[in-house]
């Protein structure tokens, strides 16, 4: 069976954030392949638009009737008057979002507790927790008012397992976690679905932002292995977004067949 059941995505509405790269951009065109229509929100407005246009050509590829409205906002999910002013930027028909993707985030550094700049603890709280809650009480009274949504948060096997090394991305992580968690449950009386996919190692630019802009050692992190790529996530929420209306995925924790924890891996050579 295809991701896509029936018309499960068909004309729904999805707001992406952190959509120029990776996985928030895999996941738009997996999307718009679906029959969707999107919101993609990110800071690069250039890559933004690059995004959009492959969404497009996967729509009009998969020759799907409904779907295929894409607006794209350039927005800081850090910055809380960018975020509430959003609707501003979107068309009335395409504000009655049904689906959330909290994607935005990151890590920076990898420098031990005492050594951590102040400003790389900002930027992953910032982006990784503040950012994902403001977006979610942004949308959540009109999910409440309608009976309907779904909010979709992307943590990590971090949020799982502390490592050295990741202290602060770890923490910020565990607090999606937890604050995905509380959501559930507080929605529980409605029909809102609510859920975390916390993926293990994937290839993507998160490494090179980590690392500074090093590719050598970004390159190091999946060398000899076979890690998960944008696409793989985005199948993945995709598939918890196409379930039936009654079925609620609450996590995917999901790894490279080479990963069995946040710091056990088999490097077997070549990926």
């Amino acid at each position: 069976m295809s991701v896509f059941t029936a018309s499960r995505l068909l004309g729904k509405t999805v707001l992406i954030t952190g959509a120029s790269a990776g996985i928030g951009a895999a996941t738009a065109v997996l999307f718009a392949k679906g029959g969707s229509n999107l919101i993609l929100l990110a800071r690069r407005a250039d890559q933004l638009e690059k995004v959009a246009e492959a969404a497009y050509a996967a729509h009009r590829a998969a020759s799907v009737q409904q779907g295929g409205q894409i607006v794209t906002v350039q927005l800081d999910v850090t910055d809380g008057s960018q975020v509430a002013a959003l609707w501003s930027k979107v068309p009335p028909g395409l504000r009655a979002v049904d689906i959330l993707v909290n994607n935005a985030g990151g890590a920076h550094g990898i420098d031990r507790v005492g050594d951590i700049q102040e400003k790389d603890v900002d930027t992953m709280f910032a982006t990784n927790v503040l950012g994902l809650i403001s977006l979610t009480q942004l949308l959540i009274k009109d999910f409440k008012s309608r009976n309907a949504g779904h909010i979709i948060n992307l943590g990590s096997i971090a949020g799982r397992e502390p490592y050295a090394g990741g202290s602060v991305y770890c923490a910020s992580k565990a607090a999606v976690r937890a604050f995905t968690a509380s959501l559930l449950r507080e929605v529980v009386d409605t029909p809102i679905r609510v859920t975390e996919i916390q993926p293990g190692m994937v290839e993507t630019e998160f490494s090179l932002v980590r690392y500074r802009g090093d590719k050598s050692a970004a390159d190091k992190v999946y060398e000899g292995i076979r890690p998960l790529t944008a696409e793989d996530i985005a199948e993945e929420i995709v598939w918890a977004a196409a379930r039936p209306p009654h079925v609620n995925i609450a996590e995917v924790f999901v790894l490279p067949v080479n990963q069995a924890s946040a710091t056990l891996t088999f490097r077997g050579g070549s990926k």
